[in-house]
């Protein structure tokens, strides 16, 4: 390293010998790449579709129009008096969000092998660029539920917001943290045990029905209302309801430890990650 600064260089790349070496501060000196990488996904994805970027408006109107004639007109699943299109749109917004950024960042050393393999650059920037860019997909998606809103406030539904719908851009963090945490913690694990990837989609659709996306969490029966207490994402979709719909409690005691959940899957996730990066090449 002396060598180094003697001769002038400007960037020394070392290994990294400590267990929390994460080296945080390298990532925004490659916000550029980030930003590169964020394009990238985007373009990528609706490249070759006919609809293009529509599908980010209509994924959610499909699963919501599905959601009210199952849940709520079959099985009569009440909403808390929330009206049934921003009840399931909101919901399902919040949770394709979180399941998507968490599918996303789960696949990084797999999807990304051959770039980590040839040239050196943070690898936390590409599962940081992964979350940060779908903030886009759920930005458009929240600006068609503001118009909802907007109809029916002008209609008089009965919704009561609150000063809290300020504070929903820290929301959208909560849920991001949320998901690139416990992410990067399966993309950890997945170079080693590729079950892990099969089982993924199949354990995202069991989780969706055990938070309150689709029922509000006042319907949940009594005696599991624990499994929503240790599901991080509950507290969160009942937040967003209670700030922008006036509908629904949540309990100090959930949004605590989802809270305390995600501090530590992201104190996890930042540890494994950072150690899996300097061997996955030799496992996969």
């Amino acid at each position: 390293m002396s060598i180094a600064k003697s001769q002038g260089w400007d960037k020394v790349i070392s290994a990294r010998h400590k267990l929390f070496d994460l080296r945080l501060s390298e990532v925004l000196e490659y916000r550029d790449l980030m930003l590169l990488f964020i394009k990238r996904d985007l373009v990528v994805q609706y490249k070759q579709t006919v609809l293009g970027p529509l599908w980010f408006i209509l994924q959610p109107l499909f699963s919501t129009v599905m959601y009210t004639f199952v849940f709520g007109r079959l099985a009569n699943l009440g909403t808390d008096g929330v009206p049934y299109l921003l009840f399931y749109y909101g919901g399902t917004m919040l949770w394709t969000y979180f399941s998507t950024t968490l599918t996303g960042v789960a696949n990084t050393f797999l999807e990304n092998a051959a770039v980590f393999s040839k040239v050196y650059f943070p690898r936390l920037t590409v599962p940081v660029s992964k979350t940060v860019g779908l903030v886009v997909k759920l930005l458009i998606q929240f600006v068609i539920l503001m118009i909802f809103y907007t109809y029916y406030l002008v209609k008089g539904a009965g919704l009561h917001p609150s000063l809290w719908v300020c504070a929903f851009p820290l929301l959208i963090v909560w849920i991001g943290v949320l998901g690139c945490s416990f992410g990067m913690i399966i993309s950890s694990l997945t170079t080693k045990y590729r079950d892990l990837n099969q089982l993924l989609s199949f354990g995202m659709s069991l989780l969706m029905y055990a938070t309150p996306v689709v029922y509000p969490l006042s319907q949940a029966p009594q005696k599991f209302r624990w499994l929503f207490f240790v599901n991080p994402m509950s507290a969160p979709v009942e937040l967003f309801r209670v700030w922008f719909y006036g509908a629904g409690a949540v309990p100090a005691e959930m949004v605590l430890l989802s809270v305390a959940i995600t501090a530590l899957a992201l104190f996890a996730g930042l540890v494994l990650f950072t150690r899996n990066e300097r061997t996955f090449v030799d496992v996969i």
